[in-house]
């Protein structure tokens, strides 16, 4: 190995070398995040590769196909990192000598194999990272017999919706712990110096043998007919007992990968293998899956024997005793000269990154944390910047097609996504999930960039300037969802999350970025101006919206027309309007601070934001309202064609969304801003028929305004129900729905036909928006996040001597702060070892909860059971769910 300049100098501050990272990085002085774990887990079974006639995207580009045929947008691995324009890829393969194929990436059930929707089927931790990459660490465990890929297919297809998934550990592949721990790690010299370290350890009882094939490759951006310039690897010269790949790049230049004793080196083309796939017998020989063929199969000459291509690996094949450790180093660089280097500096390098992420942890983390408490922050942390990636999509060329390439069916001109040409992206993204969804969606990313700023503002700010940015928002002010459908309409939280990222960097850096707060400001305008022209059909400030990211939590699909016909006015969907006001008004009235001209626009906002007060409370006028008054809660409106209307009296977070419009007005900024002030005071006087939804109380030193959309004599009916262990209080955390739908679900009849809604506390049991995802009981991060900052806020204004009852009937009382606290304590108690030893999230999964090699390694899942809070959904969804991060600070537990 070669030697590598030494890090940067330990000081007293345990921040310095970590944060003077990404100082450096944020002025742009030295690049530190230009190499990162930007490669997806999946790529395969995506919108992007899906070139049918009528979007058909799993069965378009499946499993089958991914080592065969070469990726069109973004590239895939295990463990893998890129640049971050995803030119130069490096991941792990794997082979156990059992499997029928190379483990080059994870696998999983499609949308319609799962019983309950698409699923990785393996088991991959994120165990670490700092915020620029400089270090980082990932486990993958590798079954040393043969992966049972058609077992999960047909158990999982053999098994109803009722019935509970087959994962893999259920198959019996790990018993007598016959697996492989494969730790990969990256630890960075400089900024293109780039330490490579996996180390595979065997549990099992007996040797076993293992090949490992480090591989690098280049994204295929040659094929498509815009850029035919072909990037080159190659063979280098063997220095100090290491193989070399050389790499050769138009854009990064001569680089090479170093490979410690000296392996055979593998070299092949990343091409589409048209001989496997369509019986095209003049295709080429040397293709993606020629390693597969080498190394499963044995056809020695798939691979190219002059040692050039644009996929390379070095081949390391051993056999480890029990217990056994192997370690194999790399270094990717971009020095031409390489002078002696032991292992010693290179473990050097790992223990120095090690140590300054110790230190930048810990100076997070409050001193009272407990141990387990600090591991969970931090593999949550690990987990959100693991799931960055570069995510690539050009809508415009992807439904034209390229000019290499056959012409696709005419069909996609007018399937998905065609009303979106203006978007184009190619960045690194917080991914929900880098394999169940890889790929953003607008109001996931809003909540990730909460927890991400607290280790990383910069990144978390550049994150919702992206999704504002022209070519991501559609010129009519509409944010991008997600590519399976970019109209569909999410919550809008994304001015929530500027000014919640804003605050959390402002307390950070003790003062607030007001150009990137301004810049925001003004995209968020267009979009809360196509709220209102597009969701207020009868300009009532009452609004539709659609599903709004619930799924199936409706007696009916509301993105979807009703089978009734008419349509519903919803109450989350006018309540997310609120809080948009509200948020709206709050970064007026910090811009205005410095500029007084926002206090104009901030009057718009106040007086808005009322108005939707006032229609909350009288929608129908004399008809129905969206609060029913004999059950005291709030619930949405079906209008019939008949002109009948009806509450359909479903108890869920439907009716809970209206406590997330809650703030309040000090006086002390109120009286510096005289225009908005006099404003506020005439629209008080001169519509009293609004005013009633403004509280004001004095206190020392000055007034306070309260704007809330649950005034306090309804407030105390919402708490009753939201706090009862029989409705929505479940020990971890508020359920999605009312556990009072389990004895008493709700039917609705209409025209022959019955919709119902049962109270389901894990899987969903219907097909419903894919059948992956249930707003029907169970427990979701970011709405408890929400609920709990708006108890909050309500303590702030109420103060002390107002309580409630908690849990409801049980006779004890207390404070909106001390339930906040509470329920805060319930959601991250699902991670945390209990006083059994054991994990909520792990649910009855015995290996995870006993397995010396397992119980502290935690996924986090994209939502829980809403009575004994096991993980179900996407196993690795860490962007929602790593708000954990933010509460276990919050808590110092």
């Amino acid at each position: 190995m070669a030697s590598s300049p030494q890090p940067p100098p330990s000081s007293s501050s345990p921040l310095l070398a970590e944060q003077h990272r990404l100082d450096e990085d944020t002025q742009r002085q030295r690049h530190w995040k230009r190499w990162g774990p930007y490669l997806s887990e999946r790529a395969w079974g995506t919108v992007r590769e899906d070139y049918s006639p009528h979007g058909t995207a799993w069965e378009s580009f499946p499993h089958d196909h991914a080592r065969s045929r070469a990726y069109r947008w973004n590239e895939d691995g295990i463990a893998g990192i890129c640049d971050r324009h995803q030119m130069i890829c490096f991941a792990v393969a794997l082979w156990n000598g059992q499997d029928p194929i190379l483990k080059e990436r994870l696998f999983g059930l499609t949308s319609n194999e799962g019983n309950h929707g698409e699923d990785v089927k393996e088991y991959y931790f994120y165990l670490d990272s700092t915020p620029t990459h400089s270090y980082m660490k990932y486990l993958y465990k590798y079954p040393q017999t043969a992966f049972p890929y058609a077992r999960l297919v047909e158990e999982n297809r053999r098994r109803g919706r009722q019935a509970l998934e087959f994962e893999l550990v259920d198959s019996g592949i790990f018993d007598d712990n016959r697996y492989f721990d494969v730790f990969v790690e990256y630890a960075k010299a400089t900024v293109e110096d780039l330490c490579i370290r996996i180390q595979i350890v065997n549990r099992g009882p007996e040797a076993a043998t293992l090949t490992v094939l480090p591989t690098m490759w280049f994204r295929n951006t040659w094929s498509w007919g815009s850029d035919i310039r072909r990037p080159r690897l190659k063979q280098g010269q063997p220095t100090n007992q290491m193989s070399v790949i050389e790499t050769n790049h138009d854009y990064y230049g001569k680089r090479r990968l170093l490979c410690e004793g000296q392996p055979p080196l593998l070299f092949t083309e990343n091409e589409t293998n048209t001989r496997r796939l369509y019986g095209d017998q003049d295709g080429a020989k040397y293709v993606k899956d020629s390693f597969h063929d080498y190394v499963v199969a044995g056809e020695k000459d798939t691979v190219n024997p002059d040692q050039i291509g644009t996929k390379a690996a070095a081949h390391y094949a051993f056999t480890l005793a029990p217990g056994a450790t192997k370690t194999i180093r790399l270094r990717f660089t971009n020095e031409e000269q390489t002078p002696e280097f032991t292992k010693q500096d290179f473990d050097a390098v790992f223990d120095a990154r090690l140590r300054e992420a110790n230190e930048f942890y810990d100076s997070l983390a409050p001193a009272t944390l407990s141990e387990d408490a600090r591991q969970v922050q931090r593999q949550a942390f690990a987990g959100l910047l693991w799931n960055k990636q570069f995510y690539h999509y050009d809508v415009n060329r992807w439904l034209k097609g390229d000019a290499s390439m056959p012409e696709p069916p005419r069909e996609r001109l007018k399937g998905r996504n065609v009303d979106w040409t203006h978007l184009y992206n190619g960045d690194v993204l917080s991914m929900p999930d880098k394999w169940e969804y890889p790929w953003y969606a607008a109001w996931d990313l809003a909540f990730h960039c909460i927890p991400l700023a607290l280790v990383d503002p910069t990144f978390a700010k550049e994150q919702l300037v992206l999704m504002l940015r022209e070519w991501y928002m559609h010129p009519n002010g509409q944010i991008p969802a997600y590519e399976w459908a970019l109209g569909d309409v999410n919550p809008p939280v994304h001015a929530w999350a500027v000014w919640r990222v804003y605050k959390i960097d402002k307390k950070r850096h003790g003062v607030g970025d007001r150009r990137f707060l301004e810049r925001c400001f003004h995209k968020l305008l267009l979009n809360f101006t196509w709220w209102v022209n597009r969701k207020d059909a009868d300009g009532k400030n009452i609004f539709q919206g659609g599903f709004l990211g619930l799924d199936n939590i409706g007696v009916f699909d509301r993105s979807a027309p009703l089978p009734t016909g008419g349509r519903i006015e919803q109450s989350d969907a006018t309540s997310w309007m609120a809080m948009y006001c509200l948020n709206m008004l709050t970064m007026a009235l910090e811009l205005a601070r410095d500029n007084r001209t926002y206090e104009d626009v901030a009057s718009k906002f106040f007086e808005h934001f009322v108005y939707i007060c006032r229609a909350m409370n009288n929608i129908g006028g004399e008809k129905i309202e969206l609060w029913d008054r004999e059950d005291g809660f709030f619930y949405d409106v079906l209008h019939l064609p008949n002109g009948e209307t009806r509450h359909m009296k479903v108890r869920s977070m439907v009716g809970l969304i209206p406590l997330f419009a809650v703030e309040t007005l000090d006086s002390e900024l109120i009286d510096s801003l005289p225009r908005f002030k006099h404003r506020m005071q005439w629209f008080i006087e001169n519509r009293p028929d609004f005013a009633q939804h403004i509280e004001i109380r004095s206190y020392e030193g000055g007034v306070r305004r309260f704007l809330s959309l649950v005034g306090r004599d309804r407030l105390r009916s919402v708490l009753g129900y939201l706090l009862d262990e029989e409705e929505f209080l479940s020990p971890y955390g508020i359920r999605a729905l009312s556990r009072y739908h389990r004895d008493h679900p709700y039917v609705l009849n209409v025209m022959g036909h019955e919709h119902r809604v049962d109270y389901e506390p894990a899987e969903s049991s219907t097909g419903l928006f894919g059948g992956n995802s249930n707003w029907r009981g169970p427990v979701w991060f970011p709405v408890n996040y929400l609920l709990i900052e708006s108890l909050q806020k309500f303590h702030y204004f109420l103060g002390d001597h107002y309580k409630v009852e908690y849990p409801t009937g049980s006779g004890h009382h207390a404070t909106l702060s001390q339930v906040a606290a509470e329920l805060s304590r319930r959601l991250t108690h699902i991670f945390l070892k209990d006083a059994a030893g054991k994990r909520p999230v792990f649910g009855g999964t015995t290996r995870f909860q006993n397995g010396q090699h397992w119980q502290n390694h935690i996924p986090f899942y994209e939502y829980f059971h809403g009575d004994n809070g096991a993980g179900i959904g996407a196993s690795h969804q860490t962007g929602w769910t790593g708000l954990v991060a933010k509460l276990i600070q919050q808590s110092g537990e």
